[in-house]
């Protein structure tokens, strides 16, 4: 995809780190995982539903572009979560309950370059 030109409007994306450990080694099932994801996800566009990226993003219903990262364990997640909110990037750090256990975090949707060199050394999820 080529970069945005002088002028033209930012690509709004909405990124969503995940634990890959949460499969790879800790054997939760991949449906259970996505279910994380998916509340991170939603949770980040309700807190931050007011926004005007936000309401662009959703007002764009069917070209939303998603970025799913993977996080290889919980400290990895933690440490970038404190980034972010060192960074004033507004997320979500998804805790599931009752277990307590930091599963994803999703950010609310952003100009690309705006936030993807906060996120330059997470791979895609696999």
């Amino acid at each position: 995809m080529a970069a945005s030109g002088a002028g033209s409007p930012s690509r709004l994306v909405q990124y969503v780190v995940v634990r890959s450990d949460l499969v790879h080694k800790l054997s939760w099932p991949l449906g259970a995982v996505i279910t994380q994801a998916c509340h991170a996800a939603t949770a980040a566009i309700h807190l931050h539903y007011s926004d005007p990226d936000t309401q662009q993003y959703l007002a764009e219903l069917d070209s939303m572009h998603k970025v799913v990262l993977g996080a290889p364990d919980e400290a990895a997640l933690s440490g970038l979560s404190e980034n972010l909110t060192q960074a004033g990037v507004s997320h979500k750090l998804w805790i599931e309950q009752p277990e307590n256990i930091p599963t994803c975090l999703a950010l609310k949707p952003y100009p690309k370059e705006t936030v993807q060199p906060l996120l330059r050394k997470f791979k895609l999820f696999k």
